[in-house]
């Protein structure tokens, strides 16, 4: 309890950047976003449900780099993406989560693995991705609504953590060991994390991110970014920061990912003129 005191009474206000609106007139509920290291200034993203398999290409501008499809992927409830290690080959794959779950009756989700494409461009059209890995999941409590995924760099465990409809918000770990079979696999809860979920305030989690170091994560609700220190066996402990205050930045923020070791990029929901807005924003420690 004292933790949780302790996040809700330490708020910061960030420093913010508008840097851009989605141009691709196809993104309307940018749900995740993931920055590219192999393509740098290029961000992925994709629509939240009601889209095909695609992810598209973009840069801080809002520029449309072209779509992506998927390959050997269905589009249910798409709701973040992140980059991590390959599992069989060298270089970085996206990991697109399809673990949205409103109304908590999905009896498994998944989770595609993926190369990551070349952005191929506005003016190409779409293209097809590599086959995807696929890795199914169920949760032990039962159905779950996740929204944030990310992926750790050391060694490429898949984290998840549950929106906070159930009344809690979990932290879920998938070892790596975990994917090439054909069953469902289970994820059982990791941590209870000390984020009281509060859907009035705009408190519930909808998307995540973990430094490319890997020793620092970020987990975001509509209006706040809370930062941990992954611990042993990858449980999160309070980076001790301050808790990030986002709240009416945007229409309906959904997404993060780190720029670099202290800048965030965020994106969100498209406003009444049919586009999404990205962010850039600076928490002070």
């Amino acid at each position: 309890m004292a933790v949780i005191l302790l996040l809700l009474t330490l708020q910061s206000v960030p420093s913010v950047a508008l840097t851009g609106t989605l141009h691709s007139l196809r993104v309307k509920e940018s749900s995740g976003i993931a920055a590219s290291r192999a393509h740098p200034g290029v961000l992925w993203t994709h629509n939240d449900s009601g889209d095909d398999a695609y992810v598209y290409a973009t840069d801080l501008t809002g520029a449309d780099r072209g779509s992506v499809r998927i390959r050997g992927a269905r589009a249910v409830d798409w709701e973040d993406i992140a980059l991590g290690p390959c599992l069989t080959q060298p270089g970085a794959c996206l990991y697109i989560a399809d673990t949205g779950d409103n109304e908590l009756a999905r009896k498994s989700v998944v989770i595609y693995a993926v190369a990551e494409p070349d952005p191929p461009g506005r003016q190409s059209g779409p293209v097809r991705s590599a086959p995807a890995a696929a890795l199914r999941l169920k949760f032990a409590g039962g159905p779950d609504d996740v929204e944030a995924i990310y992926v750790s760099p050391r060694d490429s465990a898949l984290y998840l953590v549950s929106k906070g409809r159930r009344g809690v918000i979990q932290l879920y770990r998938v070892p790596r060991n975990a994917w090439g079979g054909d069953t469902v696999v289970t994820a059982s809860p990791l941590q209870r994390l000390p984020i009281p979920p509060f859907a009035r305030l705009g408190r519930l989690v909808t998307g995540a991110a973990i430094r490319p170091d890997g020793r620092l994560v970020a987990i975001r609700t509509y209006a706040e970014i809370y930062t941990f220190v992954p611990g042993e066996g990858g449980r999160l402990v309070p980076s001790g920061r301050p808790v990030c205050n986002i709240t009416g930045l945007e229409v309906q923020g959904e997404a993060i990912d780190f720029l670099d070791d202290s800048t965030f990029v965020l994106t969100s929901e498209a406003d009444r003129r049919g586009r999404g807005w990205i962010h850039t924003v600076r928490c002070p420690e």
